[in-house]
């Protein structure tokens, strides 16, 4: 029986995925699990295997398309069938091209699904931008499954025109001397530009810092490196550490490892931790599940093939779905503190700056230990400064005493 390949859905605002490449080529066996094709999303560059065994056949979609959420694309055939001539239907959009994207899809559907208008579904970040733009919905003609109304559509409106806009290709980088240059961002620095912003105009933030001690985060580090090295083969860093306690540490506060809803606050069985980084044009978030009951090896494991991924644009949808809150930590580039903004739908996100030798009181006393800060942006709708300084204080004694939190 064919298999469809589906254009998976990994967030609940995204409604098309580009094609960047197929790893197999039409007519080449492929078995499951194995890498398929790399799609560009709202967040990243990811990778999309096989859910099943068969021969690639029927290919809908070349390298460059851009192809909307749920759309059939190709399929995988048993030897001497053929390809099934009809596309699936709106019924199965927003699924996933993998298990993992599936249930990435399934939960984004059920927390905001696509606004009806008459017989044609509008999605929810189609209408926002309406809304905007001023554009009306009974005059724009969807181009996306079953007739549904992307962004695209309502940009085209809004120009004038009655087609999506094609995606522009990203300008250089260089300035003429005495000029200027507009640089048009890649998809994802044009969509993190858009999702923080958001996130800024829609979640009340508020920020709380605190200046911790850190002597016993680097002495601990110090102790476990060499053996977690020699049986894992990876360098435990602090950005490791920190994912370790500050799972811990919200495994104590739900309503800091939340998120807002229509419906109210939704409170998160498991804490998963995203890990914000850099990538050539601009920042993806890299998710270690149930991080509260990971070891610290198996934490600095995940990271490092998280990082070497992500560089690679090799990054898959399980990769980057189900955060529930977020670290950004800029301590290798020497910054002292800074304040982030929260990714949604999480509740909160924590900035961590670099740990460096200050002057500062003990017991009356002048000394000299190593310090870090962290800042906590947290939404108000979910959370009050209380709730949040009491989040700090507990991180701040994980910080102090790490092997007591980690044992």
């Amino acid at each position: 029986m064919a298999i469809s390949v589906i254009m998976p859905a990994l967030e609940m605002a995204q409604e098309t995925g580009k094609v960047l490449n197929w790893r197999k080529k039409e007519g080449e066996r492929v078995t499951k699990g194995e890498a398929l094709l790399e799609i560009e999303t709202d967040k990243a560059v990811v990778e999309i295997e096989a859910t099943g065994d068969g021969i690639l056949a029927g290919v809908k979609a070349q390298a460059g398309s851009v192809v909307p959420v749920g759309q059939t694309i190709a399929w995988l055939v048993q030897p001497g069938e053929e390809p099934p001539k009809e596309t699936a239907g709106p019924a199965s959009a927003r699924t996933g091209g993998s298990a993992a994207a599936a249930q990435a899809a399934s939960a984004a559907s059920a927390s905001t699904p696509a606004v009806s208008r008459g017989e044609v579904q509008v999605s929810p970040k189609a209408r926002r931008l309406a809304k905007e733009l001023g554009v009306d919905l009974s005059r724009v003609r969807g181009s996306g499954a079953g007739g549904e109304i992307l962004t695209a559509d309502i940009e085209a409106a809004a120009k004038g025109g009655t087609k999506p806009a094609a995606a522009a290709a990203p300008a250089a980088a260089t300035v003429p001397a005495g000029g200027t240059k507009i640089e048009t961002p890649g998809v994802i620095g044009r969509l993190m530009a858009e999702r923080t912003t958001q996130s800024w105009t829609t979640a009340p933030h508020f920020f709380v810092t605190r200046a911790v001690e850190a002597s016993g985060m680097v002495a601990l580090r110090e102790k476990l490196a060499p053996a977690i090295e020699k049986s894992h083969g990876v360098k435990v860093t602090h950005t490791d550490l920190m994912v370790a306690l500050v799972a811990r540490a919200l495994a104590k506060h739900p309503r800091i490892n939340c998120s807002w809803t229509p419906e109210g606050i939704r409170l998160n069985g498991d804490v998963n931790i995203g890990i914000a980084m850099a990538v050539e044009d601009g920042v993806v978030t890299a998710v270690v599940p149930k991080a509260s009951v990971t070891g610290l090896a198996e934490i600095a494991v995940q990271r490092r093939d998280l990082t070497e991924r992500a560089r690679a644009n090799r990054l898959r949808p399980a990769d980057i779905s189900g955060a529930t809150f977020t670290i950004s930590n800029l301590g290798m580039y020497q910054v002292d503190s800074f304040t982030a903004i929260i990714v949604p739908p999480q509740a909160a996100i924590l900035a961590v700056g670099a740990i460096a030798d200050r002057v500062v009181a003990i017991d009356g006393n002048i000394g000299v230990r190593p310090m870090i800060s962290v800042t906590l942006s947290c939404d108000h709708r979910v959370a009050d400064g209380a709730r949040g300084a009491a989040f700090l204080k507990d991180l701040a004694e994980a910080i102090r005493e790490p092997e007591k939190f980690l044992s």
